[in-house]
């Protein structure tokens, strides 16, 4: 079969490659053409029409000046999409971009599969009409998204599992003293700071996380690099010369971590299930949070507690992600009694998400539809 794939960010592209390797030990003869990245270039071949680092935009405001780019992108996928005639068009999350590549997809006769629901129980619950009216197969991997389009949109959808957990569980474990010798590490304790991927979440997160390195001097601060984003640019931010960066090694990083700061976003959930205590932080532009504010009707922004239903994690938000605070949550994650009680918040979160295979089952419901 031929699978036209579009992912849009970093955590696409890792959930993409996975089903890629999961639909080539099904099918044979499977043949890729796809928007996404290294890991989905590497997991299966196939031709890379765009990279994802060249379609992330971040916040209202950032969307509305890049507004050209992103139409031409549109209309140049929408071609793409006719000239290659896929047997089945693979969405993955993206939904800004995705949910218009859908609508056309369904004009076009062509089969529409979405793996990783639009949050649209977040925000847009209005895309419901949409979804159902283009989307053929929905694969969901949090568990109340299935109740909330069967129960509250009667529209039938698959609850496959989280994709984190088959990443995590199939990466080959480390050895900490080589990682540490590798990377120049010391021995003292580990605190990850995951600052996001994007240029301008990155310019509003780290240089407040960093503030950290000279008020917890017992600890080694290391910087996870997103693989879109060069070293040069992190550069301009890294003034302590005992703050150490680590491009495109995230899952070895929070393998040995003791603590992390970590940008909302998926990240506050792969920390989580590599059992590591957080604080999720976040800060857009004001007017970008503003309106966000006003459209989003959630009590929590991490996936984290999300899943949970209550605040396992602390959230710093907007005003909230100051030098203080961050300095005071930070402290509350390194004591041990307090790690123990997340700790057992996180394995019932782990329990909650329904074991691994998200990518096997996926496949396998693809080529049955």
């Amino acid at each position: 079969m031929k699978y036209y794939i579009i992912a849009g960010e970093a955590s696409g592209d890792l959930h993409a490659s996975n089903l890629m390797k999961a639909l080539q030990k099904k099918d044979a003869n499977a043949d890729f053409r796809f928007w996404g990245g290294n890991l989905m270039q590497e997991a299966a071949g196939g031709t890379l029409v765009k990279h994802y680092r060249d379609l992330a935009f971040m916040g209202f405001i950032e969307v509305v000046a890049n507004l050209r780019t992103i139409l031409n992108n549109i209309q140049f996928c929408k071609e793409d999409i006719l000239k290659y005639n896929p047997d089945a068009l693979i969405l993955v999350d993206y939904p800004g971009f995705n949910m218009r590549i859908a609508t056309f997809a369904k004009q076009n006769g062509i089969k529409v599969h979405y793996y990783i629901s639009p949050q649209i129980w977040a925000w847009k619950e209005s895309r419901i009409k949409k979804i159902k009216r283009d989307v053929d197969e929905m694969y969901v991997i949090l568990p109340f998204e299935k109740d909330f389009y069967e129960k509250k949109h009667s529209f039938p959808v698959h609850f496959v599992g989280h994709p984190l957990l088959d990443a995590i569980a199939d990466r080959k474990p480390i050895n900490e003293n080589y990682f540490r010798e590798e990377h120049l590490l010391n021995n003292k304790p580990i605190i990850a700071l995951l600052p996001g991927s994007r240029k301008q979440e990155i310019k509003k997160m780290l240089s407040v996380m960093l503030k950290m390195v000279e008020r917890f001097t017992n600890y080694q601060f290391v910087i996870a690099g997103a693989p879109s984003q060069e070293y040069e640019f992190y550069q301009s931010f890294i003034k302590n010369s005992s703050v150490k960066f680590i491009a495109n090694k995230t899952y070895d990083l929070l393998s040995i971590s003791y603590a992390a700061l970590v940008t909302s976003g998926t990240a506050t959930l792969e920390t989580a299930l590599f059992k590591v205590p957080e604080v999720v932080c976040y800060k857009g532009s004001s007017i970008s949070y503003q309106i966000g504010k006003r459209l989003v009707d959630l009590n929590y922004i991490s996936l984290v507690n999300l899943i949970l239903d209550k605040e396992a994690v602390t959230e710093l938000i907007q005003h909230d992600f100051s030098e203080k605070k961050l300095e005071k949550e930070l402290s509350k994650i390194l004591d041990k009694k307090y790690r123990e009680k997340l700790f057992i918040d996180y394995f019932d979160l782990e329990r909650k998400l329904g074991g691994k295979g998200a990518s096997k089952k996926t496949a396998e419901l693809i080529l049955k539809a």
